[in-house]
């Protein structure tokens, strides 16, 4: 798997947003996203996974957590990094638009703490996101999740496995041919 950016609020200031405002800027209310998150919640419940949707009390900007991402895929760390990320954010609540917190995020995930925090500090690898997020919306990727197999095949929003199977099947039927 290669994680890609894409930036569900690509213009969310770059030091984020203050939660409540956010949902009701993007839900017409708090209380809306507020609903919507309980229903999520409780599917995560029935996988035993426990939101914080509670404790998060900034919208943070994109752009550093999917640089990290990047940065983090060239030393072949990426998928530590991105399950770790999603841990700390909706699991308990972690500003990941702040840099300290991607440097802690990034060191669990096994990559030096001192690397990271240089990474961070400079600008490298916002064109990339820039870019990708912008080939993502115009190839009609307008949510997340959304999987692209072989470049060829994509199927948008949370899938079953059978249904990722499936895909997996085709393109390879596909390729054999």
């Amino acid at each position: 798997i290669r994680w890609r950016a894409f930036m569900l609020n690509p213009d969310m200031p770059s030091d984020g947003m203050e939660r409540n405002a956010y949902l009701a800027l993007k839900f017409g209310s708090s209380q809306r996203a507020m609903e919507l998150y309980s229903m999520i919640s409780k599917a995560g419940f029935e996988e035993d996974i426990l939101f914080a949707f509670g404790d998060i009390y900034r919208t943070p900007s994109t752009v550093d957590p999917h640089r990290l991402i990047g940065w983090a895929g060239e030393r072949g760390h990426q998928g530590e990094v991105v399950d770790a990320m999603f841990q700390a954010y909706f699991l308990k609540g972690v500003d990941i638009g702040d840099r300290a917190n991607l440097v802690t995020i990034a060191s669990t995930a096994g990559l030096d703490g001192d690397e990271v925090e240089a990474f961070l500090a400079n600008d490298e690898g916002v064109d990339t996101v820039l870019a990708e997020h912008n080939l993502a919306q115009r190839i009609g990727v307008n949510g997340v999740p959304c999987f692209i197999l072989d470049g060829r095949y994509a199927v948008s929003g949370a899938q079953s496995p059978e249904v990722l199977q499936r895909m997996i099947d085709s393109a390879h039927e596909t390729s054999a041919a």
